[in-house]
C-alpha cells in the first residue's frame, strides 16, 4: 500500500498544551475508535532523541497525525489534503471551546472524587466526531471492550470503505505505519449484504446496522437533522433505531453532536457511581438521572473524567 508525502509539523492553533496521558485518553480512551500509536525517536528541544508516541487517526475524509512536542500539541497531514484538514482540524477538536472555564464549572469544589479526577487528567476534551460515524462505531460497541470495537470499526472501513485521497509514497525516515481507509458511509453500508457485515467480526449487530442503514439511506437528511435537534428530540429519535439503547444515545450525542447534557452510562460509570457515590445497585436509567441532576449542564464532561479516572485507578 502506498504511503502518503506527509506535511511539515505544525502547531495546533489556538496553543494546546497536553499531558501524555491526557492525550492519549482523549484519542484512545472510548470516544473514538479510529486513533493508532506508534512509537517514534523524535529529536526534542536539547538535541537528544526522545521516544515520542505519534497518533494518526481518520475521520471523514480527513487523515492526520498527532504528537506532542515539548507538551505541545502539533498536526500534520498527507500534503494532498493538507488544506482540507487544516480546515476539519479545529472543529475535530472542538478548539473553539474553552474546556478550561468548562471544566473549572463543574462542581469540583464540593466533589472531593470529581476534584481527584479533574486532576488526574489535565486539559481532558470531548471530541466533536462526525455524527454518522460515531453513530457507527458506537452501534459495535454493545458489550465489546475499546480493542474490539476498534477491531470491527477497522474492519468495516478496511473491506468497505474506500481508499482515502493521499497518494504518494513516504520519505525515508518517516514512519507511519498502516494507513487506513476511510469508513463508508450509511449509504455505503445499505448496499452491502448482512453477510458480509458479520465477516467483520459484528456478530449480532450486523443486523442492527444493515437496518439502520436502510433507514437512513430511505431517509436523505435524517443524520444531519437529528445532529441539530435540542438533546431530548434527538435522544428520542436516536432511541426508535433498532439497536440503539440508553447508552449508545447518549454516546452518539456526546461525542457526535457535543450535547454535553447527555451522560452515557456504562460498566465503569456504574462501578464509578457505586463505588464513590454509594449508588451500589442502581439501574443505569436512575444512575444517568443522578449523574444529570449531581453534575448539571455539563454532566457528560463529568462523566467523562469519571469514566477516565475509574479505568485507569478504580481498583486503588
Amino acid at each position: 500500500m502506498n504511503q502518503p508525502v506527509w506535511s511539515e509539523w505544525q502547531p495546533v492553533q489556538p496553543r494546546l498544551s497536553l499531558a501524555p496521558a491526557t492525550l492519549a485518553e482523549i484519542l484512545a480512551g472510548g470516544q473514538s475508535f479510529r486513533w493508532a500509536s506508534v512509537s517514534t525517536p523524535t529529536p526534542v528541544a536539547d538535541g537528544d532523541i526522545g521516544d515520542h508516541l505519534v497518533w494518526t487517526g481518520t475521520w471523514s475524509d480527513c487523515l492526520a497525525q498527532l504528537q506532542l512536542i515539548e507538551g505541545r500539541l502539533h498536526w500534520r497531514a498527507p500534503s494532498s489534503i493538507q488544506t482540507t484538514v487544516a480546515a476539519a482540524l479545529p472543529r475535530y477538536l472542538a478548539l473553539d471551546t474553552d474546556w478550561t472555564a468548562l471544566t473549572d464549572s463543574l462542581p469540583w469544589r464540593s466533589d472531593a472524587h470529581l476534584a481527584h479526577c479533574l486532576a488526574a487528567f489535565p486539559g481532558l476534551r470531548l471530541l466533536r466526531q462526525p455524527f454518522g460515524e460515531t453513530l457507527l462505531g458506537f452501534l459495535c460497541s454493545a458489550t465489546k471492550q475499546i480493542v474490539q470495537i476498534k477491531q470491527m470499526v477497522a474492519l468495516l472501513a478496511e473491506r468497505h470503505g474506500l481508499p482515502g485521497d493521499w497518494p504518494g509514497q513516504t520519505p525515508a525516515g518517516q514512519q507511519t505505519g498502516t494507513v487506513p481507509h476511510r469508513l463508508p458511509t450509511w449509504p455505503e453500508l445499505a448496499a452491502i449484504p448482512e453477510k458480509e457485515l458479520r465477516q467483520c467480526l459484528l456478530g449480532f449487530r450486523a443486523k442492527y446496522i444493515h437496518a439502520i442503514a436502510k433507514y437512513i439511506a430511505a431517509r436523505p437528511g435524517w443524520l444531519e437533522e437529528t445532529e441539530h435537534l435540542p438533546y431530548a428530540a434527538a435522544k428520542a429519535r436516536l432511541l426508535e433505531l433498532p439497536g440503539v439503547g440508553e447508552k449508545v444515545a447518549d454516546c452518539v450525542l456526546l461525542f457526535g453532536a457535543g450535547r454535553l447534557e447527555a451522560f452515557p452510562v456504562d460498566t465503569w460509570v456504574l462501578k464509578s457511581l457505586a463505588r464513590r457515590y454509594g449508588l451500589t445497585g442502581w439501574k443505569p436509567a436512575p444512575v444517568a438521572h443522578f449523574g444529570r441532576t449531581h453534575f448539571g449542564p455539563l454532566a457528560g464532561l463529568a462523566q467523562q473524567y469519571l469514566f477516565a479516572w475509574e479505568r485507569k485507578f478504580g481498583n486503588r
